[in-house]
């Protein structure tokens, strides 16, 4: 296999723009209104991608086992958290998740100096996953995140098509407490902690000098290519960055200039559903429908900084947050399995699971992509009818949020919001029936 392309190969080939441009977000007190942090995350990937929601509970492994990965194998830990994952149906990670902790990861697509290795290795999306199933803090995530980078490196194809298509990735780990910006090249990496106001990150670097922690090796190697002359300030976004970058790094600065006036607007009044406005938001083009990508999914948490309060994970399971309501996900002792959202398996006859990869397309809508997907066809042909559903589909939202308000202010118990999200997919699909 040749080294996977860059973006501009895409470009010169007249092929279609490549895909995965996404956008997340923090607000930490004084930024949010109240005493919560507040995350959010538009996943934007090919338009016909499925991302579905799944649930997988606390375990505990035996020693010496392993963990299938999307392409490659890796040793599994002894004990794993229970995670909610927002993901491309055809692979084993995640674009962005939660787990019991109240840890929240997403991931966003990155072009450096440091080469795309060709070949199959852990994809940015499965360290989203192994950073939520094994840390129980955002930086004992980044922790997770980094070793495993050391250990088995990034890479191999990130979209469902024989057309190979890698990149590296930054992330947004958050907690109760403070945020990490993991900003990788290869195998090399730098973090800064946010612990105050609001943050956003898109698809380009956005460390300079304020680096909290990197990796060992990371001045040395700067060194050695002759970027760094040992003396001069160490700026990793400059030092780092791509010497003509491609073009979705250059259309995300526009996003990403977008994202943050949207956030400081509302600084000091961030709550969820100002987090959900944004991630709606398409001027900014934050909320994304151009040519053959779009916002595919979209999340935002609640994280009361009060320990004894849960935390709150709002989702779609559906593309285009503006036409499509987040609905609440609650950890709890008793997870009723929403299998509306999840999509068929085909296990080892899966064409991603095959080699060669990718050679045919299997249908990996779940029931509420495909009702959502028919409302979508009504609101196009007969407008009025689409939009009265939906403007009762935001209503639902609206009652929500309510309801979740009054179990933070501690008005309603938290464990009977267990099954809040089956219930919420249950009555979307049925509205839309």
């Amino acid at each position: 296999m040749g080294s996977a392309p860059v973006e501009s190969d895409f470009l010169k080939t007249g092929m279609a723009e490549p895909p995965l441009s996404c956008d997340c977000f923090v607000s930490f007190p004084p930024g949010s209104r109240d005493d919560h942090v507040i995350f959010g995350k538009n996943s934007d990937r090919p338009r016909d991608e499925v991302q579905e929601v799944v649930f997988s509970p606390a375990a505990s492994h035996p020693p010496g086992s392993m963990v299938e990965c999307t392409y490659i194998q890796i040793p599994q830990a002894e004990q794993t958290h229970a995670v909610v994952l927002s993901r491309p149906a055809w692979l084993w990670g995640a674009e962005m998740g939660a787990n019991e902790h109240g840890v929240c990861i997403g991931n966003e697509a990155v072009w450096t100096r440091e080469p795309v290795t060709p070949g199959e290795a852990l994809l940015g999306m499965d360290l989203v996953r192994l950073g939520l199933e094994r840390g129980d803090s955002a930086w004992g995530a980044l922790t997770v995140i980094t070793g495993l980078l050391e250990q088995h490196g990034q890479g191999g194809p990130c979209r469902e098509d024989p057309e190979p298509f890698s990149y590296h990735n930054t992330f947004l780990l958050v907690d109760r407490n403070e945020a990490w910006v993991l900003e990788t090249a290869g195998r090399l990496w730098v973090a800064q902690k946010v612990t105050e106001g609001v943050k956003n990150i898109s698809n380009q670097l956005t460390i300079g000098t304020e680096i909290s922690a990197e990796h060992p090796e990371l001045r040395s190697v700067a060194q050695a290519q002759g970027w760094w002359d040992g003396e001069g300030e160490f700026n990793f976004s400059q030092l780092f960055s791509p010497e003509n970058p491609p073009a979705r790094m250059e259309l995300a600065k526009q996003r990403y200039k977008g994202g943050t006036e949207l956030l400081q607007q509302h600084d000091g009044s961030v709550t969820a559903e100002v987090m959900m406005s944004i991630l709606r938001d398409k001027p900014s083009g934050i909320c994304m429908d151009s040519g053959g990508f779009c916002t595919t999914g979209s999340m935002v948490s609640i994280l009361p900084r009060d320990p004894s309060l849960s935390c709150i994970h709002f989702l779609t399971a559906t593309p285009d947050p503006s036409r499509s309501i987040f609905k609440p996900f609650v950890f709890s002792e008793c997870m009723t399995p929403v299998l509306r959202v999840v999509s068929p398996q085909y296990g080892p006859d899966d064409p991603v699971r095959k080699q060669p990869r990718f050679q045919s397309q299997v249908d990996r809508r779940h029931d509420l992509y495909k009702a959502h997907q028919a409302a979508l066809n009504t609101m196009e042909t007969n407008p009025d009818a689409g939009l009265a559903v939906y403007d009762i589909l935001r209503d639902l939202e609206s009652q929500c949020l309510n309801e979740i308000s009054a179990m933070l202010n501690g008005e309603i118990p938290g464990e009977e919001l267990g099954d809040l999200f089956f219930d919420c997919v249950d009555t979307e699909i049925k509205f839309y029936q």
